[in-house]
Order: structure tokens, then sequence, then C-alpha cells
């Protein structure tokens, strides 16, 4: 088992990683969907997508890309919906508290670097405690790049005063392990949030998986 060496802080992306915000996500989908007289569809056909943001659930929903015609219009009408839901129904997962907390024993900063927009991250953040003892949080229009570029988590690292391979990033997407490995931190693949069956995680090179956020403490050595 890989166990990780020299570890300050330990950055997290959000969505599928700390919070489960599927059901809002889809809610804002769906509701997209019966507005039209279209039938519901269940949180498990949006639940793989939610990684993917509007565009994601725009798929699901409707089958269409950012190619589409009228994609723009239906992306802002998704992000009024969701602005409007995005803290009814989101949670942490099973875990993430008691991660937190033990970071934290353990004299460890956290933050969070998502790709979500600053005009979602900041409220969603602001309306769960969980985030409190956050020492920082980068949204994906905090930098002039979102991930997989690196900016995001330099962003982090720099806000925290730390070096880069001081810190390790934590996420369930492959753009995050192409973050990581582009800004010089140790990463680590999330398996728990919205992956799939048919994603294959060994080909993102991560440094490790968890399969549950707690399994993380296992894999960072004490002080």
């Amino acid at each position: 088992m890989t166990v990780f060496n020299q570890v300050a802080a330990v950055l997290f992306d959000l969505d599928g990683t700390l919070i489960d915000s599927a059901p809002d996500l889809g809610g804002a989908a769906d509701l997209m969907r019966l507005k039209r007289g279209l039938p519901s569809l269940p949180m498990d056909a949006y639940r793989p997508m939610c990684g993917a943001g509007a565009r994601g659930m725009l798929e699901v929903a409707f089958g269409i890309t950012p190619a589409h015609a009228d994609f723009e219009v239906m992306r802002e009408e998704f992000f009024s919906n969701y602005q409007a839901c995005m803290t009814q129904n989101t949670y942490a997962f099973d875990g993430v508290p008691e991660l937190i907390s033990a970071l934290q024993a353990r004299g460890l900063a956290w933050g969070v670097v998502t790709n979500k927009s600053k005009r979602f991250t900041d409220p969603l953040t602001a309306a769960m405690p969980l985030f409190s003892s956050a020492g920082t949080i980068v949204s994906g229009d905090t930098t002039p790049h979102a991930k997989p570029h690196p900016a995001p988590l330099l962003e982090a690292a720099q806000r925290l005063g730390l070096a880069p391979e001081l810190c390790l990033y934590v996420g369930d997407d492959e753009r995050d392990i192409v973050a990581g490995h582009a800004a010089g931190m140790r990463t680590v693949a999330a398996t728990y949030g919205y992956l799939g069956s048919k994603t294959d995680v060994a080909a993102w090179n991560a440094h490790a998986q968890i399969n549950s956020p707690l399994a993380l403490l296992q894999l960072i050595a004490s002080a």
C-alpha cells in the first residue's frame, strides 16, 4: 500500500469527492424535462454524469452536446434551476466530516479545488458548516484556467503557503489526476463518487486510489 510522507495539506475536488450534489444537479435538469412535458428520469440516470456538470446533465436529460444550437440557452436555464436548489439535497459523503476532523487533528491544512464556478461554489460551501475550516477554496473561474490545467492547484498551494510537493490532491475524475500531476502534487483517485463501473481508474495513473473517504487516512504517514 502506498503511504505518503511529508504531507502538509490535502486538497480535494468538491462534487463527487467531498459532497454528493447529484440529487440537486439531477433535479435541476429534471425540472427542465418536466417543464417541457417530458417524463422524469431516475436519479440513477443522472448520477454517473454529475462530474461533468451542466454538460453532463443536459446530455442525460436531452441528449444534447455543446455543439447543439440550443445548448448555451439551455445551460443557463439549468444554471438558474441549480442555483435555486443547490443546497436542498446536497450532503457530504459518509465519512467526510470525520476525515476532515482527523486531518485537522494531525495538524494538516486542507482545501478545495473545484471546476464549479464561484457563482455556485461560494454559496454552497457557505451553507455547509463542513467548509468553515477549509484553508482555501478555489473555484473553476478563480484562475484563468480550470482543471486539467494545474493553475487552480498551484493557486491553492500558494494560498496555503506550501510547496506543491507537500500537497495531496484527491479527486474523482481523470482531469483531477492530470492536474495534480502537472502541478507536482501526489494524487489520489476517489472511486466512491460518481464513477460508473466502466471507468478504468487505473488508466489515470494516480499515485493511489481510495474507495471511501476515511481510507485516505491510511495513506498519510503520521508525523
